[in-house]
């Protein structure tokens, strides 16, 4: 043993013996030889290793990706598992990481090797869910927010990221009635219809944000969206939470230097289209004269298929200090009509930075993009549905033939080459944050942000345009420019405390956000040329001699200024509370409504964590919530609660015109904020060892001062409508997300989701103490030929979309339609009234759902995507106009007109005009609206890791019994769903795209 150099009494260290100082060499050579063996060691790792990796029962894991750490080299599994990496002799480390798994580092000591088992990460209790100024594990939320991860995104080549979201999210309504425009925006909708005149639409959050632009995303940019839909998750953006809060972050750098490629060529057909009747059809039907020619309009008009490509070009790269992500991206895409097109160009920048000691971090986000489009004209579909087949494109001469006659008169062909509507777009987004972390669990954090926004509109129509020539002669152009800014300033502060069992995380925050609108337009006609079209519009007489000033600007601002704070507490992981307040002010309220107040409050019970279900082996999570959360809508125009001027038109006098101003509204001092009471209870659970997990949420939504227009009588008022705070809606409905690991063999796995959602929703009142007065409406007014009248009533205390017509008691032997009076006696329905009119059916969905399957064999991999809209009728204004024998000479008809169907029966053209029921159809539908096949292929190309190659079909079939075509075209959403009110038609398609991903 070796001598104890220390005086074991305490007394002063003493010189080693001279045995001990004879041992001091041999002690040196052992430690020489220990770290010689050492060294040894790590120089004899062997050239090339190998092994194989499983999961936790055994079952081989292919496509694991496998990297030195610290370095680039790596590879991938085989479908069996196994894998064979050249590992530097200096490396002792591997690192194996898998979706779906935890990863996990391998030291190799000398080993050539291994044998890797890859634990499945918990989804429910780990997975990182984002809300509002933070972030918690998803077994610490305690209010309804679901999220998605990049991998749950749907793969279409579309014009906004959020249609990859469609039909993903129990209660989020995703609707796009013209798909195949890639200048069209989808509407969007939480928990059913929420506002009368404000907006209907959630909150974007982007990269931590509020109010980022979603049209300057690109879908490949996204880490994660989730999407706050109880009350209390909302509530902490006060005045505009309440419909609901989405969350998108986009991806950041890492460590590992990435470069990668996503490109993809997408075709559109047309499908489900209208059908009309052709040349020969059309004569033999005597539906109008024969003007020699046979043409297809719908054929002449559409671009079939449309073409459009995308590529992507990411790199990403950096230490565990710093890191950057750059994307950038082009996108050239027509639409299926002949004018539409876009061409746009985008990139983005994230940058994350963390000092050596941890003291502070720093981010900074740049997203600019540029588009160039050409704006769809959608009458060009109406014209081919009407116009005389027998009427051909040109005229003898070879000149675009002037159209007169018809249900439209125009040619759509011509107005599509030769009539220019183009748009200019520019975003530019900015956002930086500095955090400081002052300790272990204290931490402040600065966020600026700037979201920016040009749209420029530039419209020009020849004089060589055939309805210009033989009308006013005249060519004319204009431009005009909308430009929007928002710049926010946002501090918060964190604190967190752990104290035993006990858990607190306190979050306290300030806001500032300035918004400014601003633009002009200038139009002007008769310019002595079409070469500058609308380039020169100060070279246009028109203006001059008529005395026309042709030129407007605007600009207007808004400010919102808050204070926000929440505390979350848990104990022993087992009981969760949350609470929230934020005190907003508005300048858009009235001068007695600046502030509002918006508390909200969650708590969760993680039942599995008590002792009396333990030991439950099919049992791994069961997590009761509730929240109640109370937020706003402030989505109007800018000062309606102010005294505000404008022109009320020009007066000569003394022969000078003079513009006479005077007040331009109703001043409501009063206005304030739309106030939602919400109220969620959820079930979150995992069963059979995690292969089956979900979610359950009931909700119950109150809208309260509903913001509209209100009747006041004039005089005493100067207008006869005030902007105010009057009516209640209430919304109601249970929501399901399944998922389930059906099969999960060495190499084939089956993986199924499954989300549904109810609305029941009750349009409970149009008064208040201030406002007392009429206790329906009649909404949504149907156009001409002859006067149908309104087609919906909106009602206290009945369904919003309650069609509310005339009922059909059939048609009678004259062609004529018959109807019931309100006795309950049949008469022919010219000759009802309004007061024979009742409710006959409801144009608001029932149940939405979706249905995922996902399958994966070896390499690869398919995933089916159903979804279905059920329980509602739709009116089928196709057919009301141009559906029968009774439409109008001269105009074409849809083949419903004559092949001997219900429609074909009304003849008589005495009752064409009159709404009722007969026209009502079912407009639920399954779809197979997303099928993409996969083939991934691991490569062990020094510079290259793995190509993918994909085909993507979207809108593949639709199955429903509606006749009017898709039913996805007619809007579900807003405050009128279930009716198009004009004959704008833009037909369904199905998407065919085509892909490719290298990821070096």
């Amino acid at each position: 043993m070796y001598p104890d150099l220390n005086n074991s009494c305490g007394r002063s260290r003493r010189l080693p013996s001279q045995h001990g100082l004879r041992l001091l060499p041999r002690t040196l050579f052992l430690l020489i030889l220990l770290l010689a063996g050492t060294l040894t060691g790590r120089a004899q790792n062997p050239g090339t290793v190998s092994g194989k990796v499983v999961d936790s029962q055994g079952s081989a894991l292919p496509g694991v990706s496998i990297l030195v750490k610290g370095t680039t080299t790596g590879t991938t599994t085989n479908p069996d598992g196994t894998f064979q990496l050249q590992v530097p002799t200096t490396a002792n480390i591997l690192v194996f990481s898998y979706v779906g798994f935890t990863s996990q580092e391998v030291t190799l000591n000398g080993r050539s090797s291994v044998q890797v088992t890859l634990q499945e990460d918990n989804k429910t209790l780990n997975e990182v869910v984002v809300v509002g100024y933070g972030s918690l594990n998803r077994k610490e939320v305690s209010s309804a927010i679901t999220h998605l991860s990049a991998k749950d995104l749907l793969r279409v080549g579309s014009n906004s990221p959020l249609m990859a979201i469609q039909g993903k999210v129990a209660g989020l309504s995703v609707t796009n009635t013209a798909n195949a425009d890639p200048n069209s925006t989808p509407n969007i909708q939480l928990r059913g219809v929420s506002s009368r005149s404000a907006g209907l639409g959630p909150l974007f959050v982007i990269n931590g944000v509020p109010g980022g632009n979603l049209d300057n995303i690109n879908q490949n940019e996204i880490e994660s969206i989730d999407v706050l839909k109880g009350g209390a998750a909302s509530a902490i953006y006060g005045t505009r939470g309440s419909n609901g809060v989405i969350v998108i972050t986009t991806k950041k750098g890492t460590a590992d230097s990435r470069i990668f490629y996503d490109g993809y060529t997408a075709f559109d057909f047309i499908t489900n289209q209208l059908s009309v009747l052709s040349r020969d059809e059309f004569l033999a039907n005597k539906r109008g004269v024969d003007l020699g020619g046979n043409t297809d309009w719908m054929k002449t008009v559409s671009n079939n298929p449309a073409f459009s490509q995308k590529h992507t070009l990411q790199f990403s790269g950096g230490n565990t200090r710093t890191n950057y992500f750059t994307s950038v991206d082009y996108r050239n895409a027509g639409g299926i009509d002949l004018r539409s097109s876009k061409e746009e160009y985008g990139g983005r920048v994230n940058i994350n930075h963390t000092s050596a000691n941890d003291l502070y971090a720093i981010t900074f986000s740049a997203a600019p993009r540029y588009a160039r489009t050409n704006l769809a004209d959608y009458s060009g579909f109406n014209y081919a549905l009407t116009l005389n087949p027998t009427q051909p494109v040109y005229d003898n001469n070879g000149r675009y033939a002037y159209i007169t006659t018809g249900f439209f008169a125009n040619n759509p062909v011509e107005r599509a080459r030769e009539v220019r509507s183009e748009q200019e777009i520019k975003y530019l987004d900015l956002n930086a944050s500095f955090r400081l972390n002052l300790l272990d669990n204290l931490y402040s954090t600065v966020t600026i942000g700037q979201v920016n926004s040009s749209f420029r509109n530039y419209n020009f129509t020849p004089s060589t345009l055939t309805t210009v020539l033989n009308g006013s002669g005249r060519n004319t152009a204009s431009q005009d420019l909308d430009e929007n800014d928002q710049k926010s300033f946002e501090w918060t502060g964190n604190y967190a405390l752990d104290v035993q069992k006990h858990s607190v995380k306190l979050l306290g925050g300030y806001s500032y956000q300035l918004f400014t609108s601003s633009g002009f337009d200038a139009s002007n006609q008769l310019f002595p040329s079409n070469v500058l079209t609308y380039n020169n519009l100060g070279s246009g007489t028109w203006n001059l001699t008529s005395g026309v000033n042709g030129v407007s600007s605007y600009r207007n601002s808004s400010k919102l200024i808050s204070f926000f704070g929440r505390v979350n507490y848990d104990y022993d992981q087992k009981y969760y509370l949350s609470a929230s307040l934020r005190r907003e002010g508005s300048s858009k309220f009235g001068f007695n409504n600046k502030w509002g107040n918006f508390p909200a409050a969650s708590a969760a019970w993680r039942i599995t964590q008590e002792s009396f279900l333990q030991g439950i082996p099919w049992l791994n999570e069961l997590k009761l919530r509730a929240d109640y959360g109370v937020t706003g809508n402030q989505d109007f125009g800018n000062y309606l609660s102010l005294d505000t001027y404008s022109g009320y038109g020009y007066y000569l006098y003394n022969g000078v015109s003079y513009q006479v101003w005077g007040p331009s509204q109703n001043t409501n001092y009063n206005l304030r904020w739309e106030k939602a009471i919400n109220f969620n209870v959820g079930l979150d659970f995992e069963l059979l060892n995690s292969r089956l997990s979900g979610s359950l949420n009931y909700y119950i939504r109150t809208n309260k001062d509903l913001l509209g227009d209100y009747s006041v009588p004039n005089p005493p008022n100067i207008q006869g409508t005030t902007f105010a705070n009057v009516g209640t809606m209430k919304n109601s409905g249970l929501e399901i997300q399944l998922n389930a690991s059906v099969v999960n063999r060495n190499d084939f796995s089956y993986n199924l989701a499954f989300v549904g959602a109810t609305n029941s929703n009750k349009f409970v009142s149009f008064s208040n103490d201030a406002y007392q007065g009429q206790t329906y409406i009649d909404v949504v007014g149907m156009p001409a030929p002859g006067s149908p009248g309104n087609i919906q009533r909106l009602r206290e205390n009945t369904r919003i979309g309650s069609f509310y017509t005339l009922k059909s008691a059939g048609v009678d032997e004259t062609g004529a339609l018959q109807v019931y009076d309100r006795n309950g006696n049949v008469i022919l329905a010219n000759k009802a009234t309004n007061d024979d009119r009742q409710f006959v059916g409801n144009g608001l969905p029932k149940f939405t759902g979706s249905l995922s399957n996902n399958f994966k064999y070896k390499q690869w991999d398919l995933s089916l995507f159903f979804r279905g809209t059920f329980g509602y009728d739709l009116f089928n204004t196709y057919a009301f106009y141009l559906g029968t024998p009774a439409t109008q000479e001269n105009a074409n008809t849809l083949k419903s007109a004559y092949d001997g169907g219900k429609y074909a029966r009304l003849t008589n053209a005495a009752t064409y005009s009159a709404l009722s029921d007969y026209f009502l159809e079912s407009g639920s539908f399954v779809k197979l609206d997303n099928v993409t096949l996969s083939y991934t292929q691991p490569l062990k190309v020094k510079f290259l890791q793995s190509v993918r190659i994909y085909a993507t079909s979207r809108n593949l079939a639709t199955f429903t019994k509606f006749t009017g075509g898709d039913p996805d075209l007619i809007q579900v959403n807003g405050l009128y769903p279930g009716v198009n009110n004009s004959l704008s038609y833009y037909p369904s398609t199905t998407q065919l795209l085509l892909g490719l991903q290298l990821t070096l």
